[in-house]
């Protein structure tokens, strides 16, 4: 009985999963392109999380979910190199921008592709963030000169303020991750 049991469940698994594909909806007619982002924690920090990029549309959906981060606000960014090799995260590179704007907040018209605005730690270090970027301003498609797929994705220490050129003065770089297409 035990072994019908265990067939069942796993076959119910299964069948769960058959509706993933690698291109997201597992709808072969209506594939939306799904990126990931695992960010470790750099040298002497506990910051980590993961963050989804789905394309719908002409939109671009980021779903954002970060722990060990002290509470208040956090900049959060995509940066021009996929390289998180270094201890402290600066082998990533500047923020990404492949438009040559100036640095901004994700509501200002002109600003790096890649500045995504602040994470909002709540009291025990946890931030959860939803975005919606015109895919536009970035894309999932791996050629496209504003692609963030094999860029890095940091968390910093500060707020970003929206206005130091370039950085936005966030410090640090807590956290580091590669976007990769799933």
């Amino acid at each position: 009985m035990r072994l019908v049991a265990s067939l069942l469940l796993g076959s119910i698994a299964l069948a769960g999963c058959a509706g993933l594909s690698g291109q997201g909806t597992g709808n072969p007619k209506n594939p939306k392109p799904i990126a990931v982002s695992q960010l470790k924690p750099t040298q002497g920090n506990k910051t980590s999380g993961s963050v989804s990029f789905v394309q719908n549309g002409d939109r671009i959906l980021i779903d954002a979910r970060i722990d060990g981060l002290t509470p208040g606000a956090h900049g959060f960014h995509v940066h021009e190199k996929g390289d998180c090799s270094s201890p402290d995260g600066m082998s990533a590179g500047g923020h990404f921008n492949p438009s040559g704007k100036p640095h901004g907040g994700p509501d200002h018209a002109d600003r790096h592709a890649g500045d995504f605005g602040n994470l909002d730690a709540d009291a025990n270090g946890n931030a959860v963030l939803k975005l919606t970027i015109p895919a536009s301003q970035i894309s999932l498609a791996k050629e496209a000169p504003n692609s963030v797929v094999g860029k890095a994705l940091i968390v910093h220490a500060d707020p970003d303020d929206y206005k130091t050129q370039p950085t936005g003065n966030s410090g640090k770089r807590l956290a580091c991750g590669i976007i990769a297409l799933q």
